[in-house]
């Protein structure tokens, strides 16, 4: 397995774990309203976005190389 394809699977795993915790910790914070919750969340979802941007980079960078 390539480097490339490593790099996309843990790019999406942590792209995945980031949207799921800050939405759960939103959620949490809708019944809550605890300021700690709400932080975390806003800081997952932007993980979740820069990981995204990120991928993309990475796939531009190394568009010429294969996946195996």
């Amino acid at each position: 397995m390539s480097l490339k394809a490593v790099h996309l699977i843990f790019v999406t795993a942590l792209t995945s774990l980031c949207l799921g915790c800050g939405i759960w910790k939103l959620r949490e914070y809708s019944g809550t309203h605890a300021g700690g919750d709400l932080a975390f969340g806003i800081v997952a979802l932007v993980l979740a976005v820069a990981t995204l941007v990120y991928g993309k980079y990475f796939l531009k960078k190394l568009k010429k190389y294969g996946y195996l």
